[in-house]
């Protein structure tokens, strides 16, 4: 029989997904703290809070089998109740409903209010930019927006995370400057779509006024961009990246797929000519820029003479960084209507395809950097290594930098100049450099 109170329960926030479910965990785990709560991040708890995914069928199916394995250590008394809350909550709560009664509440993407009530915590309006940060201590995301306008038919975001709403800057610059106090070196913003930010709230593309307020505060030395999209980029934030060092020369921009027909039954508001002179403007504005890219294939209606042509297109334009994706047939998206024609190998073949060729590319562009000195902020040691990224990668999804460790010691959450002594498909081997 348990006699704690349950002020003195401990809730374990469990997170699925993407960035942007990682920072509303880091919210949610912010909020009750501020309530006395007791809280941990993917740890052993008395109650627990899965926040969901529901992207495409690999997610979903993920999410599922956590929801199942928290409902039977439910069951077995292992943990006394079990909140389910995300994007898959969102979209799918009347069927989680009646296919896993057993979970005590189920949560939607804009309920933290509700939420954090039935976990006997009250929301703190005060707590503009608080939270705790799950990533390691000298990164962490800066979410600047939330929910979506564009009207992309593969895309369920809208339909979990709602229309677009900016944060304000002011907002925005507090929690900079709360995340610098607490060791926060390189923020990495984060959107459904960064270049959409300000257009409902100051009437205009604001991203460039933000980046201008964001330098500006003191212990933040990166800011990274993720999450652009191509139409109507404003290209003022080309001069500011330009001319800030502390804006990293890396811009993170899905572009999906290049073949017109393909783009237009996707409704992205661009074509093959639009997409490549924005491309050719990046490089132009800031030359050395790294482009990171994800890719779409097996699409309905996609041939083997559309794919070809994406093929050749990642050929030419060399992409830094590229990941690629099958389609996955979304209930209530614009393309749901299409018939999923491309068989499911068909597309596996695609990706496979895709990244052989990128992971050329990326072999010879790392290549080129071999003798050249780069400053790397150290994220962990592994193994033998300590492991770090330049300017030019993002944490988890992009390129690392490999020091051996055997007579060098170097601090997590440090930037060090290395000099790049070798390299492979993915990676940069190097030593440290004064």
């Amino acid at each position: 029989m348990r006699t704690k109170s349950s002020n003195k329960k401990k809730i374990n926030i469990v997170t699925l997904g993407c960035s942007k479910n990682v920072y509303d965990s880091e919210v949610l785990m912010g909020q009750l703290k501020a309530n006395g709560k007791e809280v941990v991040h993917e740890d052993k708890g008395d109650i627990v809070v899965i926040n969901t995914c529901g992207f495409i069928d690999n997610a979903k199916e993920e999410s599922i089998n956590t929801i199942l394995e928290y409902v039977d250590l439910k069951n077995q008394g292992a943990v006394e109740k079990v909140f389910v809350t995300g994007c898959l909550s969102e979209r799918y709560k009347p069927d989680l409903i009646r296919e896993i009664p057993d979970v005590d509440q189920y949560f939607g993407t804009r309920d933290l209010p509700i939420l954090l009530k039935h976990l006997g915590a009250d929301y703190r309006h005060e707590l503009v930019g608080e939270r705790l940060t799950t990533t390691p201590r000298h990164y962490a995301y800066l979410k600047i927006s939330e929910g979506c306008d564009r009207p992309c038919t593969f895309c369920a975001i809208p339909l979990m995370r709602g229309n677009h709403i900016s944060t304000p800057i002011e907002n925005l610059v507090k929690e900079a400057e709360n995340l610098a106090k607490n060791g926060v070196k390189e923020l990495i913003l984060i959107a459904q779509d960064l270049t959409f930010y300000g257009l409902d709230i100051y009437k205009k593309r604001a991203l460039g006024d933000l980046l201008k307020e964001l330098v500006k505060v003191e212990g933040i030395e990166w800011i990274r961009l993720h999450y652009a999209f191509p139409t109507g980029f404003p290209e003022d934030v080309l001069e500011i990246i330009k001319e800030e060092p502390k804006i990293c020369n890396y811009i993170d921009i899905p572009l999906q797929h290049i073949n017109n027909d393909v783009i237009k039954r996707m409704k992205r508001g661009t074509t093959f000519e639009k997409t490549n002179a924005l491309l050719d403007k990046f490089r132009e504005k800031v030359p050395g820029m790294a482009i990171r890219t994800t890719l779409i294939v097996g699409f309905p209606g996609e041939t083997e003479e559309h794919f070809e042509e994406l093929k050749n297109w990642v050929r030419d334009q060399r992409f830094d960084r590229l990941g690629c994706f099958t389609y996955s047939h979304e209930e209530n998206t614009g393309a749901f209507i299409y018939e999923d024609d491309v068989p499911a190998e068909v597309k596996e073949r695609r990706v496979e395809e895709i990244m052989e060729v990128q992971q050329q590319i990326s072999y010879e562009i790392n290549q080129e950097k071999v003798g050249k000195t780069f400053k790397c902020l150290f994220d962990r040691k592994e193994g033998n290594y300590f492991i770090g990224r330049t300017e030019f990668d993002s944490p988890d999804v992009d390129n690392t930098v490999l020091v051996p460790a055997e007579n060098t010691y170097i601090s997590v959450g440090e930037f060090v100049n290395v000099k790049i002594t070798s390299a492979d498909d993915f990676d940069l081997y190097g030593e440290v450099v004064s």
